[in-house]
């Protein structure tokens, strides 16, 4: 029996942004074509313009659904909502049209996969200056994905080179951050995080809870937080049976977690993950949004308006992103 590749959808992202260049590009990529059946939710128009650009040849197979797609080499599957007229705004500027554009690119996809139609999305980036612009009632990514879901404060995770990062926060200050390491925060966000594990088919995980402080506090030397907080909410999630060890000085925890020791870690706010994350392969860190019904992935740059229209952007972000979809594409658990 033949080996079903997972389905895999791709909003083309902000027209007037590098999202269409590095979406053509990863669906021509070889190793895209022999590990899944990937298809582009987008503009036809600005996709060929794309190409033209990249000095890149292939075919535009345009289908109203997946099951139409004809997945081979050198063939790009499209399902045009041809909503972007490339005479209508300029490349690498803030434009309305785009905004509202990008978002029906997600909206449709996000209408597939909860059909069963898509096993993941795969995200292009898109543009918060644009989304406002265009009217659009959210300020990016995650909190578009929330609302066509339904969802309550979706869960973000970062793998790289198969270390996979969680966040205890993210988008607030260093100063609230600290604020935000309790005992009950960490509890409960730990419980997420197994359960995000758990739907992508990781089974039985170990995880690694990081430090705050220099050398983990050094027992209170130089601060508190691990000896009041982190500590005694590893001893209770130990005994509720969870694999976890903590805290770990955050100077070593994400080289050992690289090296297999953890399935994951535990960061304790944005730039303490994202900085191990990213200074180890910027390119290859990957997001993947857990808590939603539905599988969804994502390069973690942003529109880089700068090199817009000029087919020098990488599509390396774009390519893992597909190939991490399609990971866990197979063991993912629909809710």
């Amino acid at each position: 029996m033949p080996f079903k590749k997972p389905l895999i959808a791709v909003p083309m992202g902000d027209p007037a942004g590098i999202g269409p260049e590095i979406s053509v590009k990863a669906l021509l990529d070889p190793s895209v074509t022999k590990n899944t059946d990937c298809f582009i939710v987008g503009d036809s128009r600005v996709l060929a313009e794309a190409a033209r650009l990249s000095g890149l040849k292939t075919d535009f197979h345009i289908i109203s659904t997946p099951s139409m797609g004809v997945f081979r080499q050198g063939i790009i599957n499209v399902i045009d909502l041809h909503n972007a007229d490339p005479s209508e705004f300029r490349m690498g500027e803030i434009s309305a049209l785009c905004g509202k554009a990008s978002y029906e690119y997600i909206e449709k996809c996000v209408d597939l996969a909860m059909k069963g139609e898509a096993d993941a999305i795969a995200t292009a980036p898109i543009n918060k200056e644009s989304l406002k612009a265009g009217n659009i009632p959210y300020i990016g990514h995650t909190e578009i994905l929330a609302g066509l879901t339904n969802t309550e404060d979706p869960l973000t995770m970062f793998e790289v080179r198969g270390m996979r990062v969680f966040f205890l926060s993210r988008h607030v200050s260093l100063r609230k951050a600290c604020d935000l390491v309790t005992t009950d925060r960490i509890i409960d966000t730990v419980m997420r995080c197994y359960k995000a594990l758990e739907k992508l088919g990781v089974r039985n995980a170990t995880m690694a809870i990081a430090g705050l402080n220099p050398h983990s506090g050094e027992h209170g030397l130089f601060g508190t937080e691990e000896v009041d907080q982190i500590a005694p909410a590893v001893e209770t999630l130990r005994d509720m049976g969870y694999k976890v060890t903590g805290p770990v000085p955050a100077d070593s925890v994400f080289h050992l977690a690289l090296n297999g020791r953890y399935d994951s870690v535990l960061s304790l706010y944005h730039d303490q993950g994202h900085i191990a994350t990213k200074t180890l392969d910027f390119e290859r860190t990957i997001s993947v949004t857990n808590g939603l019904p539905i599988l969804r992935t994502s390069v973690d740059h942003g529109t880089a308006y700068d090199i817009a229209g000029k087919g020098i952007a990488s599509p390396v972000s774009m390519i893992e992103a597909i190939l991490v979809a399609a990971k866990y594409a197979p063991y993912f658990v629909r809710q």
